[in-house]
């Protein structure tokens, strides 16, 4: 195996030379399909409604064709074998594999889609199953310039670096693939769609029928995973998935800030991105534009109301309020007066309801059932009516005022208002069901008069998105991916299983994250309520982020707070570092002992997080600002002088939104402090598990209160 070159010690490499070249000729070529689509002219479409499709066909294409002069356009390249046995394309040819298709005025292609067939074996190819392929190349970059590639024989196992950054591979790995791993960044969270593993890979192109669970352990890249079969799922399946929508759902809206480059940065834009939240808070909007979430429950409240037996409460207090008929229904017409007995009446109701449609939709065939009910006594006493006879029966006073008596509009907030309010409703709609002591744990101390007056939880926002849903039927997505699920209720997980009841759905998650009161006990629980029992679960454990002696400092945890989980390993090559300092029992030497974790963390190359109690981040905000240090505080609104999220070097990171997060360098305040601002103690040393593995380098935990035992000490 020849030693690594590096273009500084050695004169130009003639075959890297001819990758530069071929990197120059495709960011030309990228231009030239851009400028292409620019001149594209909507005007000669047929009428107005073509011209704006045709626009914004047009705008969505220059989108995609964007180029990012720091990044790379490839990241790889497949040399096929000789003979026929080579895959998708002909034998013996080389193709580039990268972020969007690139071809030449003739067609011919200068860089695969790595979403594309033959790009497969990029991923997947390997010694003992070449997939056809005799070589694959890595690439290694600088701020978007090419200055190394790596060559991998598959058939003889054998690794040669060239030229540059990146060197030659060891102990069977690669060190472009290391390197692109482990590479410091400041900002949102990039793709990586260069170093996707083969046990990712098969997650990532997984059919859009098929639903996956994916419990991943810190640092395994489920977040990615997720994001990026998204991307392959809008490649393969277009016209279905633009059509019916894909959405990308995260725990809150720091995290969503945090990922929002990614499927842009593949190429994709149509995707909509939510919290749950924002799902179930338009259910209250669609009501009345003003109303809002504003209230807040507490930690046992929002876990009853988020008990799945909610949804056949919910259920028996909409249906509830079916009228029976007292009287028959007489409807004159002309010289006649036609009646329907009540017990036919009654009839028509049990009909409709053995349907099983939504209610809704069964009061609007009332007029017409009721209104057939006529038609046929016409046609006993040799009348020969016909469908517009009635249809006008259906639209008649008498028909529709009967029918507004019988089955009477339901609107889905006012349903929660007064099942929360009023103690008969809710027995009758509970019994059997909910313990009196859960009815009146649940009911309102103080209900408002009036929906319009009312303090809507989370919670109760999810409820009445459940009655939205038995009133009207929600609309399908095509697919749905919704990460950090293990802290979605049952009622929570119900709002996405009727988003994706005709769809399929990529469910990520880590059980020993779950940091919520409601949160998931099993992935088979969640799955059940998410409405798909026999979607494929699987386990990631191999952490390419997280260092070892990090992950491996934090697994103690697991014992306590997830003892069944297998504990996650790090491939990194580097173990990482970690310190944990004591500072003194005086406050202010806490506060000195950060600053001077953070004074050392903010001059390294790398994005920095320090991590606190929420109920300590107040205080730290100040002594930063006080100290001179530049920052930006997640979950804050930012003002005209703050930094914005994840756009500064250092964010200062309550620990309830530490999830999914991570950041090069981490300053972890106060540990014992994130344990006691949760409601028990399992749920305190979840979130502290979140929080100390966010870091991609070095770890510093500084603390003035005890550690908490369950750590142990630091070391081996």
């Amino acid at each position: 195996m020849p030693p690594a070159q590096s273009a500084t010690d050695h004169p130009p490499d003639p075959e890297l030379a001819a990758e530069q070249e071929h990197l120059a000729e495709s960011r030309r070529q990228l231009a030239r399909m851009r400028e292409r689509t620019a001149a594209l002219d909507a005007a000669a479409a047929g009428d107005w409604v073509s011209r704006e499709y045709l626009e914004s066909a047009f705008a969505l294409r220059m989108k995609q064709l964007a180029d990012d002069p720091g990044v790379p356009l490839f990241f790889g390249r497949l040399d096929t074998a000789a003979g026929p046995d080579g895959p998708d394309g002909p034998a013996g040819e080389s193709w580039h594999i990268g972020r969007r298709h690139v071809s030449g005025p003739d067609g011919e292609p200068l860089v695969i889609d790595w979403r594309a067939p033959v790009s497969l074996p990029f991923y997947r190819a390997s010694r003992t199953e070449p997939m056809g392929v005799a070589r694959r190349r890595r690439y290694g970059f600088q701020h978007g310039r090419l200055t190394a590639f790596e060559d991998e024989d598959l058939a003889a196992g054998d690794r040669a670096g060239q030229a540059g950054q990146g060197g030659q591979g060891h102990g069977g790995h690669s060190a472009i693939l290391e390197s692109e791993i482990e590479r410091p960044r400041v900002g949102p969270m990039r793709d990586i769609v260069a170093t996707i593993q083969p046990e990712q890979d098969v997650i990532v192109r997984a059919e859009l029928s098929r639903s996956v669970c994916v419990q991943g352990a810190p640092g395994t890249g489920k977040t990615a995973v997720g994001l990026h079969r998204a991307a392959y799922l809008l490649y393969v399946h277009r016209e279905q998935l633009t059509r019916q929508g894909v959405l990308v759902v995260g725990p809150n809206a720091s995290f969503l800030r945090y990922i929002r480059d990614v499927l842009p940065a593949l190429g994709e834009i149509d995707a909509t991105q939510s919290t749950i939240e924002e799902l179930v808070a338009r259910s209250l909007r669609e009501q009345n534009p003003r109303w809002q979430i504003r209230g807040e429950d507490s930690a046992a409240v929002a876990t009853l109301k988020g008990d799945a037996r909610m949804a056949e409460v919910l259920r028996r207090a909409l249906w509830s309020h079916l009228q029976a008929p007292d009287e028959a229904l007489v409807v004159p017409r002309g010289a006649r007066r036609w009646r329907v007995p009540a017990y036919e009446v009654e009839e028509v109701v049990a009909s409709l309801r053995e349907r099983g449609v939504r209610y809704g939709a069964a009061r609007a065939m009332v007029p017409q059932s009721l209104a057939h009910r006529v038609l046929v006594k016409m046609e006993l006493a040799g009348d020969s009516p016909d469908d517009r006879v009635q249809d006008a029966v259906a639209r008649s006073k008498p028909v529709k005022d009967y029918a507004k008596v019988l089955w009477p509009v339901v609107e889905p907030a006012r349903l929660v208002w007064r099942l929360l309010s009023e103690p008969a409703l809710l027995a009758a709609a509970a019994d059997g069901l909910l313990t009196v002591e859960e009815q009146e744990r649940l009911r309102w101390e103080r209900p408002a008069k009036s929906p319009a007056a009312t303090r809507w939880s989370l919670a109760d926002a999810v409820l009445v998105d459940e009655a939205a849903d038995l009133v009207e039927r929600t609309a399908s997505m095509a697919h749905i991916v919704a990460d950090e699920a293990q802290d979605l209720s049952p009622m929570m997980l119900r709002a996405l299983a009727r988003r994706s009841s005709t769809g399929s759905l990529t469910v990520l998650g880590d059980l020993a994250q779950a940091t919520t009161p409601w949160a998931t006990r099993s992935w088979a629980e969640a799955l059940a309520h998410l409405g798909k029992p026999d979607a494929h679960v699987e386990q990631l454990t191999r952490g390419f982020r997280v260092p070892g002696e990090v992950i491996e400092y934090a697994a103690r945890l697991l014992p306590h707070i997830a003892p069944d989980l297998e504990p996650p390993t790090s491939v990194r090559r580097t173990r990482g570092e970690l310190s944990v300092r004591a500072a003194g029992e005086d406050p202010a030497a806490l506060v000195d002992a950060v600053r001077a974790a953070v004074r050392d963390a903010v001059a390294r190359e790398g994005s920095v997080g320090l991590i606190a109690p929420d109920a300590a981040v107040g205080g730290l905000a100040a002594a930063l600002e006080e100290a001179g240090f530049g920052f930006a505080l997640l979950g804050d609104e930012p003002e005209d002088e703050r930094l914005t999220e994840f756009d500064a070097q250092l964010d200062l990171v309550p620990a309830s939104l530490a999830k999914g997060l991570e950041f090069d360098h981490v300053v972890l305040a106060e540990p014992a402090g994130i344990v006691a601002g949760e409601p028990d103690r399992v749920t305190g040393l979840r979130r502290l598990y979140v929080c100390l593995t966010r870091a991609v380098t070095s770890l510093v935990v500084v603390h003035s209160e005890p550690m908490p035992p369950e750590l142990g000490t630091p070391g081996p």
